[in-house]
C-alpha cells in the first residue's frame, strides 16, 4: 500500500503533538463546565466513586453480563450493521465489563434526569420517566412479536428517519466540513507526528484492516486501498487525552471510507470479581461491543498501535449519536421508555429466558401501585443527582478561577 497524505497545507497555528495533553485536557474542563448534563457525560470516574460507596445489596444484583458501563444518553443511538441495516443500538464501550446490569439502569436513569432538568421539566416528569424507564427495560425480555408494540418517540422515529437518508457525502460534510478528500486541519483535527503516520500507514496495509474495511457487502475482497489523509482528532470527552486519528481511506472509484482509530485504557466501570474478560482493554472494548451491540461489534477490531491497546472501526454514514437537545413533556416519558428498552435489549440477548425473567422480579422489589418507581432507583438518582450537582459548581467554579489566572 502506498502512503499518500496531502502535501503540507497552509495551515493556521495547531499545536504538536508533544503539545496536545494539556490542551484536551482544558477543553474536556471547558465542555464539561457548559451544564450539568455535560458533566454527567464527561465524568463516569464520579458515578462509579458513588457506586463503589454504597453498602452492599443496596442495589439488585443481576446475572454477570456484559454491561456498556456509560449508559447515558449520547451513547445511544441509530448504528448501521454490515448488511445496511439500521437499528437503535449502545454505541460506546470503553467502560464495558462483564458487571450488574443494573449499573447501567441506573446510569441512564441519572441521564435521563439530568436531560429533564436541563430542559426545565417539572419533578413529576422525570419520577414518570424513571417509571416508564423500567417498563420498556422489562418489555425488552419479552417475546419477539410482543416488542414490536412497542411504539418509538419522536425524537428516535426522526433520528432513525434521519440515519437510513444519511450519505457518504453527508458524513463527509458533516465531519471535514468539505467534499475534497482531505481532513482540515483546525479545532477538530491536528498535525500527527512522522512516527504516528508511519504507524497509521502498516495498520491501513495489514490483513485484518483490509478485513474489516471489505466486510460491507457491496465492497470487492480485493479493493485497492489507499490512506489519502490522516490526522488527530479531538472528539468527545472522557476520550480527549487519549489517543485517537481519523483516517481517510481511498477505495478507488472514487470511494473513500473514515476509519477511526481510538485508545483503550483501563475501565472504572465496577466488574463482578471473579468474571473473566480480556486482559488486553482493546480486546475488552470489543467483546463488549460483540455482546452489545452486534452491528457495531461486527465492525470492529482490537490492535496495537505504537505500543498501545487500540481499537479500530469504520464510520458509516448511518452512525449518528441521540442528540436530544431538550425534552418535551409529551415525549419525556416515551423517550425514557424506548432508550432503556434499547438497553434492554443489549441485556436480554445475554441471557436465558428463566434468568431474564428471574432479573426482571428482583427489579420490580417493593414496587407496586402506590409506589411505582423501586426504592433502590430512586434513592440512587436522587443521590447522584445531588452529588453531581455539587460537583458540577465546584468544577465551574475551579474552570473560572483558572481561566481568571491565566
Amino acid at each position: 500500500m502506498e502512503e499518500t497524505y496531502q502535501k503540507e497545507r497552509t495551515l493556521p497555528r495547531l499545536p504538536s503533538p508533544d503539545q496536545r495533553r494539556q490542551l484536551l485536557l482544558d477543553r474536556r474542563d471547558e465542555k464539561m463546565a457548559r451544564s450539568p448534563h455535560a458533566y454527567v457525560r464527561g465524568n463516569t470516574a464520579q458515578y462509579y466513586e458513588w457506586l463503589q460507596a454504597q453498602p452492599g445489596h443496596s442495589l439488585p444484583e443481576g446475572p454477570p453480563i456484559w454491561i456498556c458501563g456509560d449508559c447515558h444518553l449520547g451513547n445511544l443511538g441509530p448504528l448501521a450493521g454490515a448488511d445496511g441495516s439500521v437499528e437503535m443500538q449502545i454505541r460506546d464501550f470503553d467502560q464495558s465489563v462483564i458487571g450488574n446490569p443494573a449499573h447501567d439502569l441506573v446510569r441512564l436513569a441519572l441521564s435521563l434526569a439530568t436531560a429533564a432538568r436541563g430542559s426545565s421539566l417539572p419533578g413529576v416528569v422525570t419520577a414518570s420517566m424513571l417509571q416508564h424507564m423500567l417498563d420498556g427495560y422489562a418489555f425488552a425480555f419479552l417475546p419477539g412479536e410482543l416488542q414490536l408494540a412497542l411504539p418509538r418517540p419522536a425524537v428516535v422515529r426522526t433520528a432513525l428517519r434521519g440515519a437510513v437518508q444519511r450519505s457518504w457525502k453527508e458524513l463527509a460534510e458533516e465531519r471535514f466540513l468539505e467534499t475534497r478528500p482531505i481532513i482540515p486541519m483546525g479545532r477538530n483535527f491536528w498535525p500527527i507526528s512522522r512516527e504516528e503516520k508511519k504507524a497509521i500507514a502498516a495498520l491501513c496495509a495489514s490483513s485484518d484492516l483490509r478485513a474489516l474495511v471489505t466486510r460491507l457487502k457491496s465492497r470487492g475482497k480485493k479493493v485497492k486501498l489507499e490512506v489519502i489523509d490522516a490526522a488527530y482528532w479531538v472528539k468527545g470527552c472522557s476520550s480527549l487525552g487519549l489517543l485517537r486519528y481519523a483516517v481517510l481511506l481511498g477505495l478507488g472509484d472514487g470511494e473513500y471510507c473514515l476509519i477511526d482509530i481510538k485508545e483503550a485504557v483501563q475501565a472504572t466501570s465496577v466488574r463482578y470479581a471473579h468474571a473473566s474478560m480480556p486482559r488486553d482493554n482493546a480486546k475488552r472494548v470489543v467483546a463488549g461491543a460483540r455482546h452489545l451491540s452486534p452491528a457495531l461489534g461486527e465492525r470492529t477490531m482490537p490492535q496495537r498501535f505504537l505500543g498501545r491497546g487500540i481499537f479500530v472501526r469504520e464510520l458509516l454514514p448511518q452512525d449518528l449519536k441521540l442528540e436530544i437537545d431538550e425534552l418535551s413533556v409529551e415525549d419525556a416519558a416515551s423517550t425514557a421508555s424506548y432508550l432503556a428498552y434499547v438497553v434492554g435489549c443489549a441485556h436480554a440477548r445475554q441471557m436465558d429466558w428463566s434468568t431474564g425473567m428471574h432479573w426482571i422480579k428482583q427489579l420490580q422489589t417493593d414496587r407496586h401501585d402506590g409506589n411505582p418507581i423501586p426504592p433502590w432507583l430512586w434513592n440512587s438518582v436522587l443521590q447522584l443527582i445531588a452529588s453531581h450537582e455539587t460537583g458540577y459548581l465546584e468544577h465551574c467554579r475551579s474552570y473560572a478561577q483558572r481561566r481568571q489566572a491565566s
